[in-house]
């Protein structure tokens, strides 16, 4: 899992604001593949007056997306580029308010009367999928105000796995907000106080929701409820609230490092904590006792409208909840079956339910110490980048570590993916959750590491980010079915890239893709089918070794976040079809690296573009 996607394709359905990483301007490097096919197909240098009109429909769109990238980013409550706001912007803007909706509503308006005056077919290829891209973005943006789901969000903005409750902490805590100059300080006590307003402005529009029927399940409200407590408990030392005050720049002067510890302390202890803890006392005396008991989004007012809406957004096909759970179905049955070969390879005499806890709980399979995790996870890295120049003709600059969790451990899923900055020095970083090491099985070690590693997440999303020539909505964009889906995607690598020799580490892989199939069935059970919270952790147990923790923190993530888990399967699936029809038309001249460049090189794409590129490249290379 990462958390990548772009401000406005990261503002899901029920969700508050999604944490966006922080970007900040580094020097072009030499001509990316996806640049000089630009520059190559707008006739750069001829003079002819096609290419002309080509570089003055390439110049318009990018004027209009840039002007569109600086209007969302000045609403962003964790801007993307901190250090590039202008000294007018306000250090954090309430996802909530009027201000912010209208904002994005009028934006997304220009954007589209922009877009109608620019002739798609004047652009160079590069140019034309950041047109798609950026249509189909404007498209759904603006579909959420027509639909009326836009209120929605507003009244119901739950969400334990994403919402800004639980990544704004990491945001202040991390790299994503700066604190270089003494005026990062300053804008970072502003940003509590009104992250702290924004804790109170939930209370009321939860109030609202109240009223008009559009009410939280009780899973997720008591989800809610249990990660103030845990901010709550922290020490003000150990708070993510007060981080800034313990890295302060060896340059600053004893008298400030004073006061911004004395301010830090006391913006943590009386301003930010204190709405903290009015929101669980609302949450838990007020709101919680109305909470309807279903977990699903069936339970709440015109909840299958919603979920219908959540499924499209995230898988980018017009897919029902009936064929996912089907196609859940199938996936389960093939990888039982290929689960039971493994069974047999071992000599294990038991039944697969009894191999599943065989796995789930034999020491030997799990480590103790995070040390031991993070070599593991080194030893695994190293081997897998022997292989990738059998299958990749670029790889990322930057790094790629494993760190800890930094905020409330025991409170929040397995981990997730984050990259750096772009300057090619700064790592891209998997935080897990060290707090868990009991419920993640060495056996998934080497597919954890592909997801969210190396070729996965990390090369998705850096190579990309490292290249300044592409638009802005290709290079900072993001949407789950192609993220997840690539992600999955490069999971199914591993034996081209040499891992899975040992039987274990395969069954760790088909656990883990047993997992995103076993996706599909539950989050459209407990959505649309009416699924009880039990039946979706017996269904989840019943199929995969996860631990039951595991699977508990699984299950209330679908239930928190609608339709989110069903785009991995969908993703890869198409990303698989994509190069079996490749490798098909050309044959014996088939190029997975150039495959594989045609898939990364142009930034996360909706699953219909992606395949339009593709084909177009199939169809002139062929």
């Amino acid at each position: 899992m990462s958390v990548k996607t772009s401000r406005r394709e990261a503002l899901q359905l029920l969700s508050a604001a999604v944490v966006a990483p922080w970007v900040a301007p580094r020097a072009a490097p030499a001509a990316t593949p996806a640049a000089e096919a630009s520059r190559v197909a707008a006739g750069a240098g001829t003079g002819g007056a096609g290419a002309d009109a080509t570089r003055d429909a390439d110049r318009r769109l990018r004027t209009l997306i840039e002007a569109s990238e600086a209007a969302f980013e000045r609403l962003e409550p964790m801007p993307r580029n901190a250090l590039a706001r202008a000294p007018g912007d306000p250090p954090f803007v309430d996802p909530l308010s009027e201000a912010y909706f209208d904002g994005r509503r009028s934006r997304a308006e220009q954007d589209r009367a922009g877009l109608r005056a620019i002739d798609p077919a004047a652009l160079s290829p590069v140019y034309r999928i950041a047109y798609d891209v950026f249509d189909y973005r404007t498209d759904r943006e603006l579909e959420r105000f027509r639909s009326g789901r836009w209120r929605v969000q507003r009244v119901a903005p739950l969400n334990a796995s994403s919402g800004l409750h639980v990544q704004l902490p990491d945001y202040v805590s991390g790299a994503g907000a700066p604190f270089v100059a003494e005026a990062d300080y300053e804008i970072g006590l502003r940003r509590l106080e009104g992250f702290a307003g924004y804790l109170d402005s939930l209370g009321r529009e939860l109030g609202e929701g109240l009223r008009t029927g559009h009410v939280h399940s009780q899973v997720i409200v008591r989800q809610v409820i249990a990660q103030c407590e845990a901010f709550l408990a922290q020490p003000v030392e150990q708070s993510p609230f007060y981080a800034a005050a313990t890295r302060m720049p060896a340059a600053f002067t004893p008298a400030q490092r004073e006061r911004f510890e004395r301010e830090y302390r006391r913006a943590t202890e009386r301003t930010v904590l204190p709405a903290y803890a009015r929101l669980r006392d609302y949450l838990r005396n007020t709101y919680l006792p109305r909470a309807p008991e279903g977990p699903g989004l069936w339970s709440m007012r015109d909840g299958l409208d919603l979920y219908a809406a959540a499924l499209e957004h995230h898988v980018t096909l017009p897919v029902t909840a009936a064929e996912l759970h089907d196609t859940g179905l199938h996936e389960v049955a093939r990888y039982r079956r290929e689960m039971e070969a493994v069974r047999r390879e071992v000599g294990f005499a038991g039944d697969l339910p009894a191999f599943f806890e065989h796995v789930r709980t034999d020491p030997r399979f799990y480590f103790t110490e995070p040390e031991d995790l993070i070599a593991k996870f080194e030893a695994i890295e190293a081997r897998i980048r022997a292989g990738i120049p059998k299958l990749f003709a670029r790889s990322p600059r930057a790094p790629f570590v494993v760190r800890g969790l930094p905020a409330i451990g025991g409170q929040r899923g397995t981990g997730y993916y984050r990259p750096g900055p772009p300057d090619g020095v700064s790592p891209g970083v998997l935080w897990f959750n060290m707090a868990m090491l009991n419920t993640r099985p060495i056996p998934t070690l080497e597919t954890l590491t592909l997801h969210e590693g190396i070729p996965g997440h990390h090369f998705q999303i850096t190579l990309v980010l490292e290249d300044p020539s592409l638009p802005a909505i290709l290079r900072f964009g993001g949407l789950t079915s192609y993220s997840e889906g690539w992600a999955l995607y490069a999971e199914s690598l591993g034996r081209e890239l040499g891992m899975f020799t040992d039987p274990y580490q395969y069954f760790g892989h088909l656990d883990m893709g047993m997992l995103r199939a076993v996706r599909l069935v539950v989050d459209t059970g407990l959505h649309a089918q009416q699924w009880s919270r039990q039946r979706a952790i017996d269904y989840m147990l019943a199929n995969t070794s996860m631990a039951r923790r595991d699977v508990e923190v699984e299950i209330d993530r679908y239930i928190s976040w609608p339709g989110q888990a069903c785009a991995y399967k969908p993703g890869e699936l198409k990303i698989r079809q994509l190069r079996e029809c490749a490798a098909a038309r050309f044959g014996a001249r088939f190029d997975v690296k150039a495959f594989h460049g045609q898939v990364l090189d142009t930034g996360a794409l909706p699953l219909a573009v992606l395949e339009r590129k593709v084909e177009r490249w199939i169809a002139t290379a062929g």
